[in-house]
This record gives C-alpha cells, structure tokens and sequence, in this order.
C-alpha cells in the first residue's frame, strides 16, 4: 500500500506546531498502525530527520498507553485500539490525519504524545482501596451477588488510554472516572470509602480542567473496551447520595 500521511509535529509543550505530510509506500495491510508508524520512523531516521514520538507499551490493547487521533476518531475508524488497529481498513492511496489527543486537559508533551497524569491524580484521589483486608481470602468467603460483580467486571475494564476525552466535544473524563468509581463502590471492600471516593475523585477531575459532560456519548462510542454510557449516571447518583450523606453528617 502506498498512503499520504499528514502528521501532528510538535518539538514540545511550548513551541507551535503543524501537520507535516510524508509519503510512505510498502506497507502491508497486516501491519497494526503502529507499526506503520515504525516503518515511517525508521524511513525519516535513514534520512537523519526527527522521528515521529508517539506513545505505545504492550501493543496488545492491554495497557492503554498507545493513543492518537486518526482521521477525526480516537482509536481510528475501529472501535479497538490505536496499537491493534491493522492498516487493512485503510486503501491504498488514502491520505491519513494523525493528530495527538485534543484536550485542555491533555497538553501535547511532543509530537503525539500527550500528559496524561490527569488520570493519574484522579486515581490518586480515591480510586483504590484502604480498608485492610489481611491475607487474599477464600473465594467464597465474602458472597457478592452475581450482577454487582458482573458490574464491577465491566468498569473494571476501562485502561485509562483517554480516547473517552479526546473524542468529547466537551474533552470531559466523566467515562473514565465513573468507571474508576463504580467497578470499586459497588463491592464489598470498596463500601467504606464509598462517598469520600466519588467526592474527592469528582473533585479533582473538575480541579483538572475536563470540560463538562452533556451526555453526547462520543466517549462510549469511542472506549475501546465498550465502557457503557449509562456509567456516568450511576456515578452521578453515587455523588448525590454522598453529598446528601456528607450535608446530614
């Protein structure tokens, strides 16, 4: 396949950037994207030019690290993500626009690569657990019944990459953050922490800079690992109950 490729280049969080275009031939329609992206960089090192930075770790829809915007969607044309989209759905010839994240929150570090350390200071507020629990316990020593636990298996699954962020209009975290929330206040060992959690985790997202959700659901449309839309307003009834619970208290 023989593609134009117009590429966000950005030397760092300060300076301007652009789209810069590359011509790229050779490529087979089994690669993932990122490894176009490979056969780009070693064609620009060969020429002693930049490589393009882009963010990436296990390359196996794991981890969440890979993450750019591909034609206008977050992930690309598939809803999977960026490292294990293959070049199979693109045609020879096409032009492609590959930009970093686009959120206020999310500030471009270089080329591709965003900060995301947002997430991180969300989680840091209150996405964990602290009660001790001692030694692992035996499987069926604290019963849980089957649709919470399917219901904290299925938040649970949310690997933080941001694409919820980059493809709302409002670059809101709103999915990423009742995910975090819900998977944990719905169980057990997640209950005693379970207002302070949603208020401080809520708190900080806002203290971050995320725009507001309106409920246009391009950040469940976009969640590679199928984080429902309905989760903002489980965690929405989550922060009316605590704040009640805190204004009685």
């Amino acid at each position: 396949m023989r593609l134009t490729l117009r590429v966000w280049r950005q030397p760092d969080a300060d300076a301007p950037g652009a789209m810069v275009t590359y011509g790229i031939d050779g490529i087979s329609e089994d690669m993932s994207f990122l490894e176009m992206l490979d056969t780009l960089n070693e064609e620009l090192i060969l020429k002693g030019d930049e490589p393009v930075a882009f963010d990436h770790d296990c390359r196996e829809g794991i981890c969440g690290a890979c993450g750019v915007v591909i034609n206008g969607d977050a992930h690309g044309p598939e809803r999977t993500t960026t490292c294990q989209l293959h070049m199979r759905h693109f045609n020879d010839g096409d032009t492609i626009d590959v930009e970093p994240w686009r959120a206020g929150a999310f500030p471009v570090v270089k080329d591709l690569v965003v900060d995301r350390s947002a997430f991180d200071r969300i989680i840091g507020a209150g996405g964990y657990i602290t009660a001790p629990t001692g030694a692992a316990p035996e499987a069926h020593a604290t019963p849980v019944p089957k649709p919470d636990a399917d219901f904290a298996f299925e938040h649970a699954e949310c690997i933080g990459c941001g694409a919820c962020v980059a493809a709302c209009p409002n670059g809101s975290a709103m999915l990423f953050t009742s995910a975090k929330i819900n998977h944990l206040n719905v169980l057990p060992q997640g209950a005693p922490e379970r207002e302070t959690r949603v208020l401080d985790m809520v708190a900080t997202m806002d203290e971050e800079g995320f725009g507001g959700c309106t409920l246009a659901g391009e950040c469940a449309t976009a969640c590679p690992k199928g984080i429902p839309l309905p989760s903002i307003a489980a965690m929405n009834k989550e922060w009316l109950r605590a704040t009640r619970k805190v204004s009685r208290s």
